[in-house]
């Protein structure tokens, strides 16, 4: 049976929601096999996750961060390296400024002007018959 009230709780997490929240994630937390800061006594997890709220044995703010990383759905990483063909452009670009033969990449493609391309709407294409 439980031997933990709410009282007890909210003394250490004043915001009742905060302390659901909070103690939702440390059981989660014992579930996935983290240890123990109080003994068991054949309770489940939540009521565990709640008498260590009570009895003041975590760091809350750890705690908290812990819940906002659970439930981030896109991780911030480290800036990725470009891929290998923009590299590649860099390292063309490079050679020629270093005055070496060979042209840009960008040379070698040539773009057509907007006047080779032909649209349906386009009143000079349309051909009166």
């Amino acid at each position: 049976m439980a031997r933990v009230t709410v009282e007890d709780c909210v003394e250490r997490v004043p915001n009742r929601f905060d302390l659901v929240m909070l103690a939702s994630q440390r059981a989660r937390e014992i579930g996935g096999g983290t240890a123990l800061h109080v003994d068991r006594d054949n309770d489940k997890n939540p009521v565990v996750a709640l008498r260590e709220i009570a009895e003041d044995k975590l760091d809350h703010e750890e705690l908290r961060e812990s819940l906002i990383n659970s439930h981030q759905r896109v991780t911030l990483e480290p800036e990725a390296p470009p891929p290998a063909a923009e590299v590649l452009l860099e390292n063309k670009s490079e050679e020629t400024a270093e005055g070496q033969e060979g042209g840009t990449f960008s040379a070698a493609i040539s773009q057509p002007s907007m006047g080779a391309y032909r649209f349906e709407d386009d009143q000079d294409a349309v051909e009166d018959k």
